[in-house]
């Protein structure tokens, strides 16, 4: 398989000059000592709010004019679809987005808003509703990772890193990058690698949705149920497996892959929130999670960079992403029933407490529990823990002692 060379990276970068931002380096004086220091690379402060513009605005800007009058199809869970539909509007592409009901309202309500066509779907029909339309409309698919002018235009943040820390006089030792299909990742790796061969590039995911991770170490792409990806408070890194290109470019720069708890990703948003002043997305904090808790994890070093991929977080998010408690059905039983008597008595987004002032609310099928007002304004999805929400009678805070049984089926 053919792979990513430099020229084609530099090739994308001029295209992406004046349009996408040339994010800074940021020092984190917070989270050094005298072992070791972090740089972060923002890509939450592109235009669209994620490092995905780099590859869509690279791959619509090297279609053919005829591909351009066809109009372009794409599935994503939010970020890619933002990022095309802005693509498409700069350069007068027709665009149409098929999206998870799982995703973000925030992601979705982007997509429409930057003038793209949305097609919501069940995240299993995800790939063959994308085939069917480009089939029946003759839109050129636009993947969101396996693609290698997508891959090009993420090997600019890699590009850029190389050139930063350059002009500051460092070398960084190690840079982590999130992963879900893997085209940032292999980007990335791609660029680093070949301009700086003794670097170390270290993927991180959540411990929820490790596809890649068991891809990597087992030598073959492994592929995950969605029921188990989606579990991931990360919507962005709900893949079930990484691309067959990005896999090759894994295979051949990537160091290893590491995961990071769901606790950890949610402290990290507050973190970076905090000590940075940038507002994260879960799937966008995972690297940096890595090297806040787990440095042993990674290779030894004394400079890190952390790519922050993204931001596109809904306004209820940050904080439910901060304050909330991990879904049950990852403790273990002990904990997950005394977490149901805590939780179902206040609800999970705005965490005030579950009166008795409406006839029901709803609960996911672990054990997440929203009042009235907060599940009115959702969709069919916990926004916690991915887990399908069902209507359940309310209870007063006072209410009895031993929890209830789960939902039906459970």
């Amino acid at each position: 398989m053919t792979l990513l060379s430099l020229a084609d990276i530099h090739a994308a970068a001029r295209r992406l000059d004046d349009v996408t931002v040339r994010t800074p380096l940021l020092p984190c004086p917070w989270a050094g000592d005298a072992a070791r220091s972090l740089l972060l690379k923002p890509e939450n402060l592109q235009v669209t709010g994620s490092f995905k513009l780099r590859g869509a605005y690279n791959r619509l800007a090297s279609l053919s004019a005829e591909e351009r009058r066809r109009g372009v199809v794409a599935q994503s869970s939010g970020n890619h679809g933002k990022a095309l539909a802005y693509a498409g509007r700069l350069l007068g592409v027709e665009v149409t987005v098929v999206v998870p009901g799982t995703a973000a309202q925030v992601k979705v309500d982007a997509i429409r808003h930057q003038g793209a066509t949305v097609r919501e779907v069940p995240a299993a029909e995800l790939a063959t509703t994308t085939r069917m339309l480009a089939e029946e409309y003759g839109y050129v698919v636009v993947p969101p990772f396996d693609d290698l002018g997508i891959i090009a235009g993420q090997g600019t943040v890699g590009s850029e890193i190389f050139e930063q820390t350059a002009r500051l006089g460092v070398v960084p030792d190690t840079v982590v990058v999130p992963v879900s299909g893997g085209g940032l990742i292999s980007g990335v790796a791609a660029a680093l690698k070949q301009l700086l061969p003794g670097i170390r590039v270290v993927g991180v995911e959540p411990e929820l949705a490790a596809d890649a991770r068991e891809s990597l170490h087992s030598g073959h792409r492994v592929s995950w149920p969605t029921r188990l990806t989606g579990r991931t408070i990360a919507d962005g890194m709900r893949s079930s497996s990484v691309g067959t290109i990005p896999f090759a470019h894994i295979q051949e720069y990537v160091d290893d892959i590491v995961t990071v708890s769901e606790d950890e990703i949610r402290d990290t948003v507050a973190v970076l929130a905090r000590e940075s002043h940038i507002v994260v997305e879960p799937s966008g904090a995972v690297a940096t999670a890595a090297y806040l808790h787990r440095g042993d994890d990674l290779p030894a070093g004394k400079l890190y960079v952390c790519v922050v991929s993204g931001g596109n977080i809904d306004s209820g998010g940050l904080p439910h992403a901060v304050h909330c408690r991990p879904p049950a059905a990852v403790l273990p039983e002990p904990a997950r029933r005394t977490m149901a008597l805590e939780m179902r008595d206040r609800c999970e987004r705005c965490e005030r407490p579950l009166l008795i002032e409406a006839p029901s609310a709803r609960i996911c099928s672990y054990e997440c529990t929203f009042c009235v007002s907060c599940s009115d304004a959702m969709q069919d999805t916990c926004p916690n823990c991915g887990g399908e929400l069902v209507a359940r009678p309310r209870r007063t805070p006072s209410a009895t002692a031993e929890p209830t049984n789960g939902p039906p089926g459970r």
